[in-house]
This record gives structure tokens, sequence and C-alpha cells, in this order.
């Protein structure tokens, strides 16, 4: 009996320890089978950006124009050099033709168009067509579909931006013969950085807006109005806030202007393209020294002279700060909706 009872309980030790092993496979095997869902996709997300007639649209969209700044660069190049020879490769990015305006102005009203189309019928367009209810009954988590779109779309928008910046940089090289320096290789980096970090915070957007609307065509228009917003009217609407606040008459004082000056510097810096525009202007030009206003009192005194890169990175690391908060709380916004939103295909 005793042998008996040994033995039941050796079997049932055994079957414990089976079982035990099974639910630690099984649950490795679920996360790794998680993984690979979430790298899956990815790679179809990738390939169908890439394979996308709308996205291909867009992509010789930005090609046609970066060529048009370039080409208005060059133009303006020689007058340019004349006035002031030094940061020659920076001027690239920075100057403008006599009709046509530089990259950093096209990257900055034409870079929201990028990715608001990467991201706008994301989530929405999956539901509409009945595929999104397939996509997640398959051994993957939830949240690795709206994941797999988020890093699908910043794959494309940062393999895009240093695509555009070597272009630039390369045949840059070639029409004036004059390398870059270490500072201006650094700078024109930062500057990438920058351009792909506001890019992404609409594909955010975008992301956002695809899973609180029902259709597509909702979520374009919304996101198009902000970015028409930002780019056209937030200054004026800055403008009138700080007029009303802050009246300036012709007997204003000192004081009063730099009241109002404040205000609608603070109302501006609410907009994603105020600070890229503003960043941007502080890192491509190194003679900036100050991004808030500059009194008569001040420049008294003072040294004229070309701030370092990483001064420079000090003025603007506020503005990088707040793109990418601004990013993370579309993405969150995004993320926590689609989790919690019930999927049914109409």
């Amino acid at each position: 009996m005793k042998a008996e009872t040994a033995g039941k309980q050796s079997v049932s030790e055994s079957s414990a320890r089976t079982g035990s092993e099974a639910r630690e496979t099984g649950s490795r095997t679920g996360g790794a089978s998680a993984r690979s869902g979430l790298y899956a996709l990815y790679r179809k997300e990738m390939a169908d950006h890439l394979h996308s007639g709308r996205f291909l649209i867009v992509l010789a969209l930005i090609v046609l124009t970066s060529y048009a700044s370039l080409y208005g660069a060059v133009s303006s190049l020689s007058d340019a050099v004349t006035a002031d020879s030094d940061f020659i490769f920076l001027k690239l990015f920075t100057l403008s033709g006599s009709t046509i305006p530089s990259f950093t102005t096209f990257i900055a009203l034409l870079g929201p168009f990028v990715g608001l189309t990467l991201g706008f019928d994301a989530i929405n367009s999956e539901r509409s067509e009945g595929t999104l209810n397939r996509l997640i009954s398959q051994p993957i988590y939830r949240d690795a579909v709206i994941n797999g779109k988020f890093l699908a779309g910043a794959t494309i928008i940062v393999v895009m931006v240093l695509s555009m910046g070597l272009f630039i940089g390369a045949v840059g090289i070639l029409k004036t013969g004059i390398p870059p320096t270490a500072e201006e290789v650094g700078r024109a980096a930062v500057f990438l950085l920058f351009t792909a970090v506001y890019i992404c915070f609409w594909l955010a957007l975008s992301i956002l807006f695809s899973v609180l609307c029902r259709h597509a065509a909702t979520s374009a228009m919304l996101g198009i109005g902000l970015w028409i917003f930002f780019a056209l009217f937030m200054s004026l609407v800055a403008s009138i806030v700080a007029g009303a606040l802050y009246p300036i008459n012709d007997t204003a004082t000192v004081g009063q202007v730099l009241d109002n000056y404040e205000c609608q510097t603070m109302i501006n810096r609410l907009s994603p393209y105020y600070l890229y525009s503003e960043a941007v202007s502080t890192i491509m030009d190194p003679s900036v020294r100050t991004t808030n206003l500059v009194l008569p009192q001040q420049l008294s005194g003072a040294i004229s002279g070309y701030l370092s890169l990483g001064q420079s990175v000090l003025l603007v690391w506020p503005h990088m700060i707040g793109l990418v908060a601004l990013s993370a709380v579309m993405f969150a916004g995004s993320y926590i909706g689609f989790m919690r939103r019930e999927v049914r295909s109409r």
C-alpha cells in the first residue's frame, strides 16, 4: 500500500511538473508568437506603403520640391557667398531663389502632408473593409496592430528624410566643389533629426484621427484642417489674442511692447509648425544667438560671432522636447483609443 501510494504521489508530482512546464512553454511560445506577429505586421505595413500609388505620388512631390529648392539655392549661392562666405554647405538648405522657397521652408509646409498621408486611414480603413477583425483574431497582441503601423510609418519617414538630406548634400557638393566641415555636418544631422520628429508628430496625429473617426475622409479632413490652421492662421490668432490682452498704441511703453511680444510667442509655441521653424532657423544659422527678443541695450558691447553647435542645441532643446512630447501624447491617445474601442465590421 505504501509503495502504491508513493507511486501515485510521484505520478501526481510528475504530472504537475509536466503541466507547469507545458504552461511555461506555452507562455514562451505565445510571447514569441506575439513578437513575431508585431514584426510580421511591421513588414506588411512597410510593403503596403512602398507599393502604394498614393505614397509614390507623395514621394515624387517631395523629390521635385527638394530639387526645386536646391536649384533655387544654387542659383542664389554666388551672391550669398559674396556677402558671407561662411557655412556654405548650410546655405544649400536655407537659401531661397528669386521665386522658389528654401528647402527648410518647403519641408515645414509639406512635411505634415507626408505624415498625414501615411496614417489617416491606418485603422478606419481596416475596420470598414472588415479586415481588422481577422487581423486581431490572429495569435498576436492587440496593440501590435497599432504599434506596427506607427513603427512602419516612422521608418518610412526617417528613411525619406535622410535620403532627402543626403541628396541635397551630395548634389550641393558636386555643384559647389566645397566639402562640408564637421560643424556643418553636425548641424545638418540635427536638422534632419528635428524634421523626422516633426513629421512623426503628424503621423501620430493622423493615426489618432483614424482611430477616432469611422471614415478615412473624415480623419483626412481633420488632419488637413489642423495642418492649415497651424501653418497659416496660428500666428494671426496669436496676434489677435496678444493685441486684446496687451494692446499697443502710439503711446505704448517698452514694457507693453515686450508683454505683447511674449504673449504672441507663447501662443505661437503651442504650434508644432512654429516650434519646428524656430528650432530649424536657429540650428541652420549659427549667427542666431537667441530665440527671444533682443533689445538694443543688450546688443551694446556684445561681441559678434557664431555659436557652436552645442550652444545652438542648448537654445532649441526645449523645442525638441516639446515636439517629442506632442508626438507621444498623440500616439498615447491613439493607443488608448484603439485598445478600448470595440472592433466590429460594418
